[in-house]
């Protein structure tokens, strides 16, 4: 029995050591547990106290889990099992009360962590944001910059530092936008437009994709992130773009929205004026493509 006892002790050290190796390798280059930005920040705090809350349960669970395994195990002669107790009231307040203060506890702490990171939430209202938009198409993503006359495909460049502004819709069936290091994912869907304000900390090359699943290319439907060291190396940037001998107009437009995978960073060095409000009207009323003057209560309906 020593030998066997000393086997199990082994196996499960084993076992655990792998755990914690793989967890830490995973939390290198998991970029929800390395934020670049205030809002994957936050977001990585609420996971972190929603999961502290959670251990007033899981931690007892487990520690009798442990217990009654090894008391009422078959070679105990001492440990003996009577169900004979029909209402026990201190029982029934610690079985339903501890879980249900758990989950109040939970909601009351989630609440306004959700209203503080609204989406739609400016981030800093003393600094203009960088206003993009965000077109999900099969299996690739546009990026239109409405400020630069811009517009580039499977690639999203922004100066660190800068809040982006982004409206995200879909000229497709639904997908989800999310830069897992910058912040939490938001549906884009054909017809209506979402907002999603994000920050990077500091420079660097991010991860974003498409998380709801959309058909044979969904697994190569990402881009990369580009956070610029300065607003002059966006410049620079920009000036690229706007090199390029390609125009997103109507026509090429629509040679793009097909569906393709694994397509190439392409940039667009103009774009057709009002192309995202135009691609969001053309799924209204069940599809029916129709032109909105663009005035300004247009623009508040929308």
């Amino acid at each position: 029995m020593g030998q066997g006892f000393a086997y199990r002790l082994q196996t499960v050290a084993v076992a655990t050591w792998l755990t914690l190796l793989s967890t830490e390798c995973g939390a290198v280059t998991n970029p929800v547990l390395e934020p670049k930005g205030p809002i994957a920040h936050a977001q990585r705090q609420l996971l972190f106290d929603a999961v502290a809350i959670m251990m007033i349960v899981i931690v007892p669970v487990f520690i009798m889990a442990a217990l009654f395994t090894w008391w009422y195990r078959g070679t105990n002669r001492n440990a003996r099992y009577m169900p004979n107790l029909a209402y026990y009231w201190p029982a029934e307040i610690l079985i339903w009360g501890v879980p249900a203060g758990i989950i109040f506890w939970l909601s009351f702490h989630l609440w306004d962590g959700t209203h503080r990171l609204d989406p739609y939430k400016g981030i800093d209202p003393g600094v203009a944001p960088l206003q993009i938009e965000a077109v999900a198409q099969d299996w690739k993503w546009l990026f239109i910059y409405p400020e630069q006359n811009i517009a580039v495909v499977n690639e999203l460049v922004f100066p660190s530092g800068r809040p982006l502004a982004i409206r995200i819709t879909s000229d497709t069936v639904m997908n989800s936008f999310v830069i897992p290091a910058l912040g939490g994912q938001i549906y884009a869907m054909a017809g209506m437009q979402t907002r999603l304000h994000l920050l990077a900390d500091e420079p660097g090359e991010f991860w974003g994709r498409n998380v709801q699943y959309s058909g044979r290319g969904f697994a190569d439907q990402q881009f990369r992130a580009i956070a610029t060291a300065t607003e002059d190396d966006f410049d620079a940037w920009v000036a690229k773009v706007r090199a390029s001998s390609e125009a997103l107009d109507a026509a090429a437009y629509e040679e793009l929205a097909k569906p393709s995978t694994k397509v190439p960073v392409t940039y667009y060095s103009g774009v057709e004026t009002s192309l995202f409000d135009t691609i969001i009207e053309k799924w209204r009323d069940g599809g029916a493509a129709h032109h909105v003057p663009d005035t300004a209560e247009a623009k508040h309906a929308r």
